[in-house]
């Protein structure tokens, strides 16, 4: 009888437009936040766009991008990236499809990357983060707050090749260990761990202030493997680095590996007991890039459409409610997210952060 009350209730609640909640869906024990520096969403939810792929002079294009045609953006979105449509696109969530009355953006008004990463780390625009100087932040990031909260100490660890990002995350104030630059590991303590700082030396210094990403991701999997952080952070920029240099193809194949990264770290995820069922995986970008084929390798205060921004999610504290319509977030909800993930309030703590995101 009670639970005919309670679904006649249910029912009443829906007709009258009104959310109801059975049961609350407990936290994960850990979250993951990866971020692919620069990815556009028109790629992401459109996959390639053939008008910008290069073509020689007989009108051939280029192998690389030919492997990522289609005649739908369905079915060049999967091509692009099968793990994000073929997995966290139906276990998950995904915010930002335009194509769905949805919209997602950075509120910092400068689009590129500090500003970018700061807003999305602590919750909030700063007027004095306006440049990518290795500048200490002054603002505490979610992974700071985290890293003094109990059962998080020690327990935050932080991943990516550009040299800026300790500065980002303030490693010295905050005691979080980032790996970056030529040195993957920060503190390796294992044969694997110094094979994998050699190997980021070994390769060609092709951007000068630090390696290619298979490094960095190597050494993210073996802080999880061998340490077990609560909360990790990876940084991958190579698409944003080869779309500055105009080099569409080698966009498309970075965002076809980065996603092929992320399959890698949901899989190994799941074949660890501290792990599995209980870890959500947040994924996003600093900013966007111009609207146009003039314009697309850029981003900056003067290209208006870098401030539109994707986000995806998959996890435990996730329904899975695929692609979400008619809802609009920001950049700034993803420091509250990530704490809200692990059943932690970042944003009670700090009021001028934005709230976490509208999961449910």
């Amino acid at each position: 009888m009670i639970g005919a009350r309670r679904g006649f209730l249910a029912a009443v609640l829906a007709v009258a437009g009104l959310s109801v909640q059975v049961a609350t869906q407990p936290p994960a024990s850990n979250v993951v936040l990866v971020t692919l520096d620069g990815l556009r969403w028109q790629e992401f939810f459109g996959g390639a766009d053939q008008a910008y792929f290069k073509r020689n002079e007989k009108g051939v294009i280029d192998p690389v991008s030919k492997n990522y045609a289609g005649t739908t953006a369905e079915a060049r979105r999967a091509l692009l990236m099968p793990f994000v449509w073929n997995v966290i696109a139906r276990q998950g969530q995904i915010f930002g499809d335009a194509s769905q009355g949805s919209v997602s953006r950075v509120t910092n008004g400068l689009w590129f990357s500090y500003p970018g990463y700061n807003e999305m780390f602590s919750g909030a625009a700063d007027a004095r983060i306006d440049s990518n100087a290795k500048v200490p932040n002054p603002n505490v990031t979610v992974f700071e707050w985290l890293n003094q909260r109990a059962g998080f100490e020690g327990r935050v660890v932080a991943f990516g090749a550009w040299d800026v990002l300790p500065f980002i995350v303030n490693s010295g104030r905050s005691r979080v260990p980032v790996g970056s630059g030529f040195t993957p590991v920060p503190a390796p303590g294992t044969a694997n761990q110094r094979d994998i700082n050699q190997l980021a030396k070994d390769l060609p210094a092709y951007w000068g202030y630090g390696t290619f990403d298979a490094p960095i991701v190597y050494a993210f999997l073996d802080a999880l493997t061998e340490k077990k952080p609560r909360v990790l952070y990876l940084m991958l920029g190579e698409g944003d680095e080869w779309a500055h240099e105009g080099r569409y193809d080698l966009y498309l194949d970075a965002t076809t590996r980065a996603d092929r990264f992320l399959e890698r770290i949901w899989t190994t995820l799941q074949s660890m007991p501290e792990y599995r069922g209980k870890t959500t995986m947040i994924v996003t970008t600093d900013h966007g890039r111009g609207a146009t084929p003039k314009d697309w390798s850029d981003h900056g205060r003067n290209v208006p459409a870098a401030e539109q921004t994707w986000i995806a999610a998959i996890g435990p504290a996730v329904p899975p409610l695929g692609v979400r319509r008619n809802v609009n977030v920001t950049s700034s909800q993803i420091a509250a997210s990530v704490a809200a993930m692990v059943g932690e309030d970042f944003h009670g703590a700090m009021p001028k952060s934005a709230p976490p995101l509208p999961f449910r």
